[in-house]
């Protein structure tokens, strides 16, 4: 949908994004993670088209420039306008039919929960609303690319598992979702591209399925230390971890699971547990921060 070429945006002597280049798929819900000052807020800004890259280019890949609806992390409203009143004037801005004016805001305000709070003035109401309403501000138009920046910050449990319901029902629609979030159990249930961003540079981008499928290991948990058979597990496959009471078998060491419980059951272990897993977008994550700073 947009496709970003060693891009590079710079503030004096602090380089924000630093030769990035990704497509955003259509139809994605892609993921972008990254510590702060990863430069996150900043790739949305140019994106979004309220920067200009120093170096490289942002270009459809259609041809087309579309329509985008952005929610900023910094929530700053006209905090004397009313709820309904202020959408109203988004929804002008945005160019919606004036016929359509009335049926948009009402269908945006329903979307995030809303309807109720339409006669509120914005300084009344709670940071969670200001959030929804920030939603409804970026859904105004129907614009087939979103760009939303912690989309649920501020929301309790149970208004996050309700704007992740959203944010899929908008996949679903069609729409494109382009999400911060350092909600990592979040981001893994809605998210289908994953992008890790550290000090400007992206570490990591691809399918969140691809990502969540490699490193397969199996975790065997014992009664005790480990540490006297630690040498004889380590020399049966580089892929063995030793920690203590676990053993950890990554991906071709797995094949070795029935050899390593014999082994510590005819060294007198008790295994306890044996667990085999995926490998879990903390692990991306920390995997991918990490590779920076070696």
């Amino acid at each position: 949908m947009i496709k970003l070429q060693n891009v590079t945006k710079r503030y004096y002597t602090l380089v924000a994004v630093d030769n990035v280049t990704f497509t955003i798929p259509q139809g994605e819900v892609v993921g972008v993670l990254g510590p702060n000052g990863a430069g996150k807020t900043t790739l949305f800004k140019l994106i979004a088209g309220f920067l200009n890259p120093d170096e490289g280019a942002i270009e459809c890949a259609q041809g087309v420039w579309p329509a985008i609806g952005f929610k900023p992390e910094r929530l700053l409203f006209p905090n004397h306008m009313r709820v309904k009143g202020y959408l109203k004037m988004v929804a002008n801005l945005s160019n919606v039919p004036r016929r359509r004016n009335e049926a948009a805001v009402m269908e945006s305000l329903a979307w995030v929960g809303l309807t109720e709070a339409a006669g509120k003035r914005i300084n009344e109401c709670s940071k969670g609303m200001r959030q929804r309403l920030a939603l409804a501000q970026s859904f105004i138009g129907h614009a087939p690319l979103l760009l939303l920046d912690e989309p649920t910050n501020g929301l309790d449990p149970e208004g996050q598992s309700d704007i992740c319901d959203m944010i899929q029902a908008l996949q679903t629609a069609g729409h494109t979702v382009v999400l911060s979030s350092h909600q990592l159990p979040e981001v893994t249930r809605i998210c289908t591209y994953l992008v890790i961003l550290k000090q400007g540079r992206i570490h990591y981008q691809g399918l969140m399925s691809e990502a969540l499928a490699l490193r397969p290991h199996v975790t065997i948990q014992v009664e005790g230390q480990l540490a006297r058979i630690q040498p004889l597990l380590a020399s049966l496959h580089p892929q063995i971890e030793v920690k203590e009471s676990a053993i950890i078998l990554n991906e071709g060491a797995i094949r070795l699971r029935r050899h390593v419980l014999s082994l510590l059951v005819g060294t007198g272990f008790d295994v306890l547990r044996v667990e085999q897993k995926r490998r879990t977008l903390e692990e991306i994550y920390a995997e991918a921060v990490r590779w920076h700073n070696e």
